[in-house]
């Protein structure tokens, strides 16, 4: 396809409702480059949730050297597993659960779409109230549920439109918040006195790393169900190298970035506000406005992207309604969570963020076990029920990394006796990844 085309087809898109749901995209549609998936990943993860992580290695007492090494650690790891999944979208032109049926059946499907629906609902609930939060923050006078209303029509906007306004939206929103964020960091550093006076209080290093690395981890993991949704628009020999290294660096470089602005904040305010939205709105100084409107801003960015998704989730579930109107049903859903559950959210975020990514490292496992190592051809018939050997690998991987859980929820038996360090991602991912090449060998088709 030519540049001219491949112009016309994006500039005819761009402000019509996308007309494709969870179809596979026709080669006279593709279009972008991958550099787009750098902007996309880079604006969605300059967001609110990311700030908020940062104050977790604070409340923890970790120090600054292993906070450092841990959002590291657990941001390279999550990096990791959005690149590949987004790998997978110029050769399926699919959805990223859609492309799970192949390896759990159309069935078999129903239940990682299922968790990544809650999933999805999940993370536009966390940013809407935080967005609200630094509404009223800006507004003292305007209530909570007039703050969330007005969040959820936006966002609800530009998911309703659709691909190419969600890429548009995010390269925009790379640009404004990464000048607006390079402003709060330039004025955090500016009391490095304060910053370098802060020491540790915690005696469970070791524990307290594994918390974080987990935590950050499943904040950038749980973006891999949702990846090649926002790249399967690419012409199908598109490198994959490039589409996963892009879009990989740029999820790393913003949620690194932001979660150590949010542990600036969390020492400078220390003791100030209600929560992490009020705390920055007082540390700021003369610029707590902007970096204000900055923070929502990034919540707008991440939950078009959820609110998108997650009509997609809904519709591999077979609910047979147009794409658009399952972004509404989604927002308003959303939107009542978020009235639901504003005001337990500080004590429930750490907790909801290590739960949600305890199905996502199983899938991954089958996932790319039977892409990158298999090498299954994106043309293989989906089998109409379930496909045993992905669906077993997948539950294998949840039941037998039960005992390794540990939340305030539930705290397995092995987290327990080893001092709470929870090692559930990593057994998953493996148990689910070997089990899945036991059960299906490679074969030797290869893509080409």
């Amino acid at each position: 396809m030519s540049k001219q085309v491949t112009s016309s087809v994006y500039g005819d898109r761009l402000l019509k409702v996308e007309p494709f749901g969870i179809e596979q995209v026709p080669l006279r549609e593709r279009h972008g480059n991958t550099f787009g998936q750098f902007t996309l990943w880079l604006g969605s993860n300059l967001t609110i949730a990311d700030y908020a992580l940062g104050f977790i290695p604070v409340s923890l007492g970790l120090s600054w050297t292993w906070a450092i090494i841990s959002i590291l650690i657990g941001n390279l790891l999550g990096a990791l597993v959005l690149g590949l999944c987004s790998a997978m979208g110029p050769s399926y032109g699919l959805p990223q659960l859609i492309i799970t049926r192949r390896m759990f059946g159309r069935i078999g499907g129903y239940l990682p779409a299922l968790l990544n629906f809650v999933s999805t609902i999940g993370w536009f609930t966390v940013n809407n109230i935080l967005g609200s939060f630094g509404l009223h923050a800006l507004f003292p006078g305007l209530s909570f549920p007039v703050a969330a209303v007005l969040l959820v029509l936006l966002q609800g906007l530009v998911a309703v439109f659709g691909y190419n306004i969600i890429h548009t939206y995010e390269r925009v929103m790379s640009v404004v918040l990464g000048i607006m964020f390079a402003i709060v960091t330039i004025i955090s550093l500016a009391h490095f006195h304060q910053l370098a006076a802060y020491h540790a209080t915690t005696h469970h290093t070791g524990l307290a790393a594994m918390v974080i690395i987990g935590a950050m981890f499943s904040y950038l993991g749980s973006w891999g169900p949702y990846g090649s949704d926002y790249s399967r628009y690419l012409h199908a020999h598109t490198s994959k190298f490039k589409v996963g290294f892009l879009g990989g660096l740029g999820s790393f470089l913003a949620s690194t970035w932001i979660e150590l602005v949010g542990m600036f904040v969390a020492i400078l305010a220390a003791g100030k506000g209600s929560n992490s939205i009020d705390a920055l709105h007082l540390s700021m100084g003369s610029f707590g406005i902007p970096a204000t409107i900055a923070v929502i801003l990034g919540g707008t960015a991440a939950d078009a992207i959820n609110l998108y998704s997650n009509s997609l989730s809904a519709a591999t579930l077979n609910l047979r309604l147009p794409r658009w109107l399952l972004v509404v049903g989604a927002s308003v859903l959303g939107l009542i969570l978020s009235l639901i559950g504003h005001g337990q959210f500080e004590s429930n975020f750490e907790n909801f963020l290590l739960l949600i990514g305890y199905w996502i490292t199983p899938w991954m496992g089958v996932l790319f076990a039977d892409f990158y190592v298999r090498k299954s051809s994106p043309e293989a018939d989906v089998k109409s029920g379930v496909a045993w050997p992905g669906f077993i690998s997948f539950l294998a991987g949840i039941i037998v990394s039960i005992p390794f859980m540990n939340s305030s929820i539930y705290e397995g038996a092995l987290a327990k006796s080893w001092n709470g360090l929870d090692l559930t991602f990593y057994v998953g991912f493996l148990v689910s990844f070997v089990l899945y090449l036991l059960l299906k060998p490679r074969r030797k088709t290869r893509l080409q």
